[in-house]
Parts: C-alpha cells; sequence; structure tokens
C-alpha cells in the first residue's frame, strides 16, 4: 500500500460514475451465484478516490463462496486503486479475509439483488467504511 492510506479518514469519499457501477452490478447479476471480481482503476487524492476504470483479472477464479485474483499474474500498475467483488448472500460487510487478500486501498463490495447504490459498501482496507458517491457523467 502506498503512503496515500495513511491519509485516508473516514470523510474520504470514493467517486465512481453511474454507468460504471451498473457495469460492476450487472456483471455480478450475470455471475450470480458466485461471486465474482475485478480490479478498479482512478486516481487517488487527498479527500476522494475517483474509481475511473474497471479491469477484468487475468486468471481470475470464481466460486460460491469466492473469487481469487493470481496477484503474481498481475503488471505492475499504480493506477489501481482497490477491487470490487460481489456477495451473492447480499451481505455487504466485509470478511477477514476480505480484509486480508484486498489489493489496492479501497475494497468495494456489491450484494444482491445488485440493483443500485444500495447494494453497494466500500472500505479503506482496516474495515472502515468510506463514503460512495455515485456521480453523472
Amino acid at each position: 500500500m502506498d503512503n496515500f492510506g495513511v491519509y485516508m479518514s473516514s470523510r474520504t469519499s470514493v467517486l465512481i460514475d453511474e454507468k460504471l457501477l451498473q457495469t460492476v452490478l450487472e456483471g455480478a447479476r450475470r455471475l450470480y451465484p458466485k461471486e465474482m471480481i475485478l480490479i478498479l482503476r482512478g486516481e487517488k487524492k487527498k479527500g476522494f478516490v475517483k474509481i475511473s476504470e474497471l479491469v477484468v483479472p487475468p486468471l481470475a477464479t470464481y466460486g460460491s463462496n469466492f473469487a481469487n485474483i493470481p496477484l503474481h499474474m498481475l503488471p505492475m500498475d499504480f493506477s489501481i486503486v482497490g477491487t470490487v467483488h460481489s456477495h451473492p448472500s447480499g451481505n455487504l460487510t466485509p470478511s477477514t479475509a476480505d480484509l486480508n487478500r484486498g489489493f489496492g486501498i479501497i475494497l468495494m463490495i456489491v450484494g444482491f439483488p445488485f440493483e443500485d447504490e444500495r447494494n453497494v459498501a466500500v472500505y479503506k482496507r482496516d474495515g472502515e467504511k468510506l463514503a460512495l458517491h455515485v456521480t453523472k457523467a
């Protein structure tokens, strides 16, 4: 983790475009009842993280209670801000495994029924919840 994580507070906001969020939710719906996982690219500034792109991780595995990325297959990419994965159960709380296996500075979880921002939560790597703001392009 870079030094930005030190400056993140519970007042830090995560920004994502509405269409990008709908793409995440649609991916989760399509893989349901399996979990899905994607990499989040964006920019980090003091006070906010703006998600600008989604990356399908190479050789990711998807199962009924897990989604996994082989981290050794990822390229060096300093624009990666975190990951998003689904919880088919609808529970938006990160598990210990979620927090321990996170990549980047944020962890986004989308939960069943995968409809809108009410089914999304974003956390710092230590499990502290962050505010999510959905923007329109």
